[in-house]
């Protein structure tokens, strides 16, 4: 028995009805072979040559995958519109909540274990890049498994959306992701601190310390008790909703103590190492120099950055106020 050709409609039906269940292949197929026909003939009987209209109308219903996507009612995305926010949600809170806790367990892990400035630091970025790809995977896939699985129409496995759920207005510095940011700078702080007392900053000499030695453990305990209070502080205000002139004034406290600490450190010598530059740079005037330039810089950086953030809170308190007074 002689085979013909498939034509251009034939290929475009099979094309169509690959992904559409076999029970409803025949039906659906026909029914698209006689609206493509009838759209050629309307073409052909306004003139236009026949393999012409044929080109046209098939060109017009588009993709066929797309097309027969449509008759099976299968989603061509990975996760819809029904899911979408609450997934963003979860990955942002836990990228918010893990990234941190990775890295630092892994660089103090690698740091314990006697590994090398750039193993610590390659470790901590593959790890760091390694959980990232992880959070997006796995919560992507138990997403697509809800939607995939839940009938159109069906109850929302997840907690609905309630207008319970709305957020108070929170003025600027109060939010979930301005108190995270506070604590991990806090603990990136206490963690720089720690290291550099018992590894080091410098690889060329292991054991060096930028601070000084005699900090440890009275005045030590002082700078750490001062950051569990600032972190105590941001918690504070983000259950607060803002700054108020209460948490201004501990907060001025706080600033204030840490400028008064460090500037009788510099004073008395015993803030920074002194011998840390001696021991790096061969040239003693050299050394002499730059730790003299050190000793200033840290004082300025210190007094500029408590004065600023003391300012800005009790700006940000007066604000608040206002924004409130306004309200109706």
């Amino acid at each position: 028995m002689p085979t013909f050709p498939a034509t251009l409609t034939d290929r475009y039906i099979d094309a169509a009805m690959r992904s559409v269940p076999d029970k409803q292949r025949d039906d659906l197929a026909a029914e698209l072979r006689a609206s493509i026909a009838d759209d050629i003939d309307a073409r052909i009987d306004a003139g236009e040559p026949a393999a012409d209209a044929e080109r046209a109308v098939l060109s017009e219903l588009g993709d066929p995958d797309k097309l027969g996507a449509g008759y099976a009612e299968r989603p061509l995305w990975l996760i819809g519109p029904r899911y979408y926010l609450q997934w963003r949600r979860l990955v942002t809170l836990l990228l918010w909540i893990v990234l941190p806790c990775v890295a630092f367990g892994v660089s103090l892990g690698l740091s314990l274990s006697g590994a090398p400035l750039g193993s610590i630091i390659g470790g901590t970025v593959g790890a760091f890049v390694s959980t990232i790809v992880h959070l997006f995977f796995w919560t992507a896939l138990v997403f697509v498994i809800i939607e995939r699985s839940t009938p159109e129409g069906a109850s929302d496995p997840l907690a609905p959306w309630t207008l319970d759920q709305l957020p108070e207005p929170r003025p600027r510095g109060a939010g979930r992701g301005d108190m995270v940011a506070s604590l991990v700078w806090l603990g990136v702080i206490a963690g720089a601190v720690v290291w550099d007392h018992f590894v080091g900053f410098s690889p060329a000499h292991p054991g060096l310390s930028f601070l000084s030695d005699g900090l440890w453990p009275f005045w030590a305990m002082g700078l750490f008790a001062l950051l569990a209070a600032e972190a105590v502080l941001a918690v504070a205000v983000y259950a607060a909703r803002g700054w108020t002139f209460a948490l201004a004034v501990v907060n001025a406290v706080i600033n204030l103590l840490m400028i008064s600490g460090t500037l009788s450190l510099l004073a008395q010598e015993r803030l920074l190492n002194l011998d840390f530059w001696t021991t790096i740079i061969p040239d003693a005037d050299s050394a002499a120099t730059v730790t003299m330039i050190m000793v200033i810089l840290t004082g300025f950086t210190v007094v500029g950055a408590c004065v600023w953030d003391a300012i800005d809170a009790f700006l940000k308190a007066r604000h608040a106020v206002r924004s409130q007074g306004a309200r109706p």
